[in-house]
């Protein structure tokens, strides 16, 4: 059976606007649904298969879109915060009315990989707990981290709550007065990674997402920039 909605809510979610916009865009702009002229927004059609034209223009209908954000620091990751500025803010209004929510969260001072998205579904496999999807982070840290703190790290360390974390694999690539670490961990508990560094008794001075799962982060994104992941990449977080 054909999944059919009004007309109106079909422009919305294409960013026509809101319902009682779409009421007088329709009125001022000739659209079409499979060569009939419609004024009524309540009409319902299936976006997948009706041919719906504005001014002669066909449009691509689709509801769910996918996202990847360089995030950076001073944003948090939420849809909408009253006082504070929110990853979804930086992104364009022609998106914004998607609905759109972050993949999980980065801490306001940390960067890199964010998802947005309105896949509720996907969502939810990236984050379940059981499903273990791996979460890699760049870090420079103060103090110097050895091979001692990977083997902890390793065993799961008890966090300033009491709860010991699952097996982590730490990658060293400078170890200084100022080392810089890779660090990937299964979970995603508040401040993980800060936390788990501060139980070895060391502090995290700098942290970046790099990867979720398989997919890393473009390197071409600058801070604050996104862009639609491309159906390669939306196959490997489906399909990890």
């Amino acid at each position: 059976m054909a999944k059919t909605q009004r007309l109106d809510k079909v422009l919305s979610n294409m960013g026509y606007g809101t319902r009682r916009e779409i009421k007088l865009f329709m009125k001022k702009n000739s659209v079409d649904v499979n060569g009939v002229h419609v004024k009524d927004g309540s009409v319902h059609v299936d976006p997948q298969e009706d041919v719906i034209k504005i001014n002669g223009e066909k449009i691509h209908y689709r509801d769910v879109v996918y996202l990847m954000m360089n995030k950076p620091q001073g944003v948090i990751s939420a849809s909408f915060d009253p006082k504070v500025e929110t990853v979804v803010d930086l992104v364009d209004e022609t998106y914004r009315v998607f609905e759109l929510f972050p993949v999980g969260r980065l801490d306001k001072d940390t960067e890199g990989l964010l998802i947005l998205t309105n896949d509720g579904k996907l969502a939810h496999e990236l984050l379940a707990p059981k499903k273990h999807v791996p979460k890699t982070y760049y870090a420079r840290i103060e103090g110097r981290v050895t091979d001692d703190d990977g083997d902890a790290f390793q065993k799961g360390v008890t966090l300033d709550d009491g709860y010991v974390t699952q097996p982590s694999s730490l990658k060293i690539l400078k170890s200084d007065e100022v080392s810089e670490i890779e660090l990937t961990i299964y979970e995603g508990k508040f401040h993980q990674v800060k936390r788990m560094f501060e139980a070895v008794g060391k502090k995290v001075a700098y942290l970046k997402r790099i990867s979720m799962g398989n997919l890393k982060l473009d390197p071409q994104l600058g801070l604050g920039e996104y862009r639609e992941l491309t159906e390669g990449e939306l196959q490997i977080l489906v399909n990890r």
